[in-house]
């Protein structure tokens, strides 16, 4: 009887299981975290008071409390999300693997996808059409592929003109906060197929860093770009613009760089070991703060690095803080950090 009862169960289950089966990443809802601080996250943003994280799998959680506490909220997506940014208390965007864009109107309470893979591949091959044969042949190589190459950045300058990047080259534009992209990878010089890993802007300038030494530069909001020489041909995966002009970059090894004149010239800071450096963020007094691969954070200071006390699980993220404490994404979750700056 045992038996046959046994038997029932596992044939009932395999028939759900073949009745329904499991949807691409892109079409499923992210699942629900039984433990948010394990999470492996990969960025944070500030939405006015409140911290929003975003990471693998599609997991995106908020803290109303300045990361003492985690919520996790409803994800669209279960594939990983790879950075967040903010323009105000309400309107924010995360971009993805799948070429994903997500977007929120409330904070970080509710999200949509905006832009995949599959829509971004369609939209470069009507741009293409009219253009060189090379162009049309690598929108319908990207058709082909399908939705499976990552964005890993983004900026927004206001809620309607943002730029996302990505692997092998993408670059998107929105001009009307997010309902219609078109490609902008033909304004590189020369073109690109690196990988572009940190986008970041300052009034008018605008900064595209990736592999194998890529910086591009802008002084219009991304309507033009001249490619820059940096002595260094490792990939650089988080940079800043501190003032105008003043450029800084890091990443592999544990390389950083700087530049006061808008990308011509470039000086090495010495490096403080050999952890590639994944994430920057600036504080309120102007301090750039550095996070590694190896779990350490670090501040810039006259020209040097400093490494912060304490070791912390190989980071992903950081979010400088009004009060001087940081908060990290982590592969372990989220960490606040206190303390980290110069008050």
């Amino acid at each position: 009887m045992l038996l046959r009862l046994g038997l029932f169960i596992a044939g009932l289950y395999l028939s759900i299981a073949q009745a329904a089966p499991v949807l691409p990443a892109l079409e499923r809802p992210a699942q629900i975290l039984r433990e948010i601080p394990t999470a492996s996250l990969q960025s944070i943003a500030s939405a006015a008071s409140r911290l929003v994280a975003v990471g693998e799998r599609g997991v995106i959680v908020i803290s109303d409390d300045q990361a003492h506490s985690w919520q996790q909220v409803d994800s669209p997506v279960s594939v990983g999300l790879t950075s967040v940014r903010f323009i105000d208390s309400r309107h924010g965007w995360a971009t993805g693997h799948g070429a994903v864009v997500l977007a929120t109107t409330d904070g970080g309470s509710t999200w949509a996808r905006q832009l995949d893979g599959n829509q971004a591949a369609q939209q470069l091959l009507a741009a293409a059409g009219s253009g060189p044969g090379q162009a049309v042949e690598e929108a319908e190589r990207m058709v082909a592929d399908g939705a499976d190459k990552p964005l890993l950045d983004l900026w927004f300058f206001d809620a309607q003109h943002g730029i996302v990047v990505g692997a092998y080259g993408l670059a998107f534009e929105t001009r009307d906060g997010g309902q219609h992209w078109q490609g902008i990878s033909s304004r590189f010089p020369g073109g690109s197929d690196r990988h572009l890993y940190a986008i970041r802007a300052r009034g008018n300038e605008v900064v595209i860093a990736g592999e194998s030494g890529t910086l591009l530069y802008s002084n219009d909001r991304g309507r033009t770009f001249r490619r820059c020489v940096v002595p260094y041909e490792g990939s650089f995966f988080t940079a800043q613009i501190s003032a105008p002009g003043e450029l800084l970059l890091a990443g592999l090894r544990g390389n950083v760089w700087k530049s006061s004149d808008a990308g011509e010239h470039w000086s090495q800071v010495p490096a403080l070991g050999l952890d590639s450096i994944v994430a920057s963020s600036v504080d309120a007094q102007g301090q750039v703060l550095l996070a590694n691969q190896g779990g350490s954070l670090m501040r810039l200071e006259h020209e040097r690095l400093l490494r912060l006390p304490g070791q912390l699980p190989p980071l992903n993220g950081i979010l400088a803080l009004d009060n001087g404490e940081a908060v990290v994404a982590s592969v372990r979750g989220v960490f606040l950090v206190k303390k980290v700056s110069l008050q």
